[in-house]
């Protein structure tokens, strides 16, 4: 186990990437708070899933930045080498022969910052989540 000296939390795996102090309150918030080299894809990233699903709420859980409708539809966090978004483990199923070029895992996506961001079809994971496929 590793305990972070900033915040005292502890972890399985040494030097775990985490967040430490107060969970942002927005989106924005969480955005602006990553580094500046960063914060572009997210915006782009956020912007794309906004536009897809206008109508869902946007709040924060476990630290990331949510779209919610009754329940979480899909969330991205930033990492050193990467943005995850967090669909769920039956959109990554779905969406399987789109993501052949990334990092998946159960319900996780690796986009890393040194491709092209696929927006177009982060905004059709979105959209498929907010339809309720897989629930």
């Amino acid at each position: 186990m590793w305990q972070c000296p900033k915040c005292g939390r502890t972890f399985k795996h040494n030097h775990q990437d985490h967040y430490c102090g107060e969970a942002p309150l927005t989106i924005e918030e969480y955005i602006s708070r990553q580094a500046e080299q960063v914060q572009p894809f997210l915006r782009q990233i956020n912007q794309a899933i906004r536009s897809a699903i206008p109508d869902a709420k946007e709040k924060i859980s476990w630290s990331m930045p949510t779209y919610w409708k009754k329940h979480n539809l899909i969330q991205f966090a930033a990492f050193k080498k990467h943005i995850g978004l967090y669909p769920g483990p039956e959109a990554v199923e779905a969406f399987a022969d789109k993501l052949q070029d990334y990092k998946t895992s159960k319900g996780a996506i690796q986009i890393p910052y040194d491709k092209p961001l696929p927006l177009e079809l982060i905004a059709q994971i979105a959209k498929w989540c907010e339809q309720g496929n897989g629930r």
